[in-house]
């Protein structure tokens, strides 16, 4: 099984993070392989790099909320095992980096964070209740570790989007 990962990077300040294309292939493998997901064979996912303004945007015409946000995830409809393309997951540089900030992490190790949870959305894992959350949360703990990485909660609320609503697109995001 293989996820074939396309790469946007829409905001030059992108740029000042090394590898993104290689983390973002990392992160997802290693995502898959935790969550043990049934995919399609050579499915592929979008992961586009952007700034505030541009998630703002999305943010405003999908979910109705007009505010930057650090991640959306928007899964493509079907059953999971048959869908060639999974979906898109778009990252937002200036909230990233303000997080990664505020909880003494590095902008690529937010990213990484981000990018699990996003394909966590795309394969139907969410955080509407708690129980939810409490799943999805293990999960990203799990892959995160299995990276190298630190806690991605560490120094940041734990998920309570019981009260978060995805809208009728079938976006998601993901707010400390």
């Amino acid at each position: 099984m293989s996820v074939d990962v396309d790469i946007i990077v829409n905001a030059p300040a992108w740029e000042a993070v090394p590898d993104l294309a290689e983390i973002a292939s990392r992160v997802v493998r290693e995502t898959e392989a935790q969550s043990r997901a049934r995919l399609a064979d050579e499915c592929e996912l979008c992961v586009s790099f952007c700034d505030d303004e541009e998630i703002r945007a999305l943010n405003a015409q999908w979910r109705g909320q007009d505010r930057p946000t650090n991640v959306l995830s928007f899964p493509t409809p079907g059953v999971l095992a048959e869908k060639p393309l999974l979906g898109d997951i778009v990252i937002a540089y200036e909230t990233v980096a303000r997080e990664a900030s505020e909880q003494d992490k590095s902008v690529a190790d937010h990213a990484a964070h981000m990018i699990i949870h996003g394909f966590l959305h795309l394969i139907g894992y969410d955080h509407e209740t708690s129980d939810e959350a409490e799943v999805m949360e293990a999960l990203e703990r799990r892959t995160a570790k299995a990276l190298g990485m630190k806690d991605p909660f560490a120094g940041a609320e734990l998920v309570e989007s019981a009260s978060r609503a995805a809208g009728s697109s079938g976006s998601h995001d993901h707010e400390n």
